[in-house]
């Protein structure tokens, strides 16, 4: 049995606290996710096997529903300022902004923002981004909790703060009408193919 020995290796990165989304730009490809928020730096581990599962199921779901001016994609830049910035799990954006943008996306892009909630993102995912993306003018945010079944959380933007506007748990369809009409199951999300 092979084992794994700790390593002591480093990564050096450039620019000082508080980072800025130029900073991030100079950082290495070293496979870490980095996100920023107010400067912080956010690492990330890449998702788990059941995250990254309901995550393309989603995005199927939206792409099959989506017309023909709306896009769904998954782990975009977003920049919000010059301070943040995040990648979310999905979005929705204008199809002709996909052209338009070459490297981020701004919040005004963003029609639908998605976050699937994993063990080691309760906390950004459930406030920091929530707080972040509504500060930002985001309309829409999906959470997909994968813990409660699993259940989707529909938030909309009312003044300055979202608020709960459906939660859908697993067992029954979720009928939706923006960022455009569809309905589905949650329970699809984790379900194996078959």
């Amino acid at each position: 049995m092979a084992t794994t020995e700790p390593t002591t290796r480093r990564t050096v990165l450039p620019g000082e606290p508080p980072f800025t989304v130029n900073d991030l730009l100079k950082f290495p490809d070293d496979g870490n996710r980095y996100e920023l928020f107010n400067g912080s730096l956010l690492v990330s581990p890449s998702p788990t096997p059941l995250h990254q599962f309901a995550s393309l199921r989603l995005a199927r779901i939206l792409e099959d529903a989506a017309p023909p001016e709306f896009q769904p994609l998954q782990e975009v830049n977003l920049r919000v300022g010059p301070r943040d910035f995040f990648i979310p799990d999905l979005v929705v954006v204008p199809t002709e902004a996909v052209a338009e943008t070459e490297l981020m996306f701004t919040p005004d892009d963003i029609l639908l923002a998605v976050e699937i909630v994993s063990p080691t993102t309760q906390m950004r995912d459930r406030h920091m981004k929530r707080s972040a993306y509504a500060a930002a003018g985001i309309e829409l945010y999906w959470r997909v909790e994968l813990s409660e079944g699993p259940c989707l959380h529909v938030l909309e933007l009312v003044g300055d703060d979202y608020k709960l506007a459906s939660k859908h748990a697993a067992g029954k369809p979720a009928d939706l009408v923006a960022p455009f009409e569809l309905s589905f199951d949650p329970a699809v999300l984790v379900r194996p193919r078959g």
